[in-house]
């Protein structure tokens, strides 16, 4: 039973995200707010990574506007399961809109780790991947093996989407690594790594 920690091996968050950016090479990624952005920041800060700061629930949606604007470019959305609790419904205008660029990636704890470790949804037994694939986006079943990591990146860049894939990862903490919190700064940054332009 998902929740009950029985049998389950569950990944080191930290050392899933630094794998799946490991060979980012022209990857653009969201990165949701609290333990994703930590961990993105960890793993390199990086032009390239576009960091919300408090947007939760939007992750998802962020992410599918820019791989809708850069359809040449791979774009990953990074979040937590509580961040893709609150903005379900992203998946099913990703379904539609079917962005062959974009992959959500959900790091599930099962907890809300910014607020104080309550139990999410995905802690009861709600499953993020059915969720996905009741939309229609096709969904990795639960990551459990640092080996399927590898695999996972290559996909994202590959561009075989639209791709969902829930890693489960530990409940635990690690560090915070904060990147800027200027978002007049972040913004600049980052349009002018993906367009090589100012305003």
């Amino acid at each position: 039973m998902a929740g009950d920690g029985s049998d389950r091996l569950t990944l080191d968050r930290r050392e899933a995200v630094a794998r799946l950016l490991q060979n980012r090479g022209d990857l653009l990624v969201v990165a949701g707010l609290g333990s994703a952005t930590y961990d993105c920041a960890a793993a390199g800060d990086d032009p390239r990574n576009f960091y919300l700061w408090g947007a939760m629930g939007g992750t998802a949606a962020m992410a599918l506007g820019l791989a809708k604007a850069q359809p040449d470019r791979p774009v990953a959305a990074i979040t937590g399961d509580g961040d893709m609790l609150m903005g379900l419904g992203s998946l099913a205008t990703i379904a539609a809109a079917r962005p062959a660029n974009l992959s959500v990636i959900a790091l599930d704890n099962e907890v809300y780790g910014e607020t104080g470790a309550q139990p999410t949804a995905t802690a009861r037994g709600v499953s993020l991947v059915d969720v996905a694939r009741g939309c229609g986006i096709e969904a990795l079943g639960d990551i459990r093996d640092i080996n399927a990591l590898g695999t996972l990146a290559a996909r994202i860049q590959r561009c075989e989407g639209p791709l969902f894939a829930n890693i489960k990862i530990a409940v635990g903490e690690h560090p915070r690594v904060l990147p800027a919190r200027d978002g007049a700064y972040l913004r600049a940054r980052f349009r002018e790594a993906v367009l090589g332009a100012g305003p």
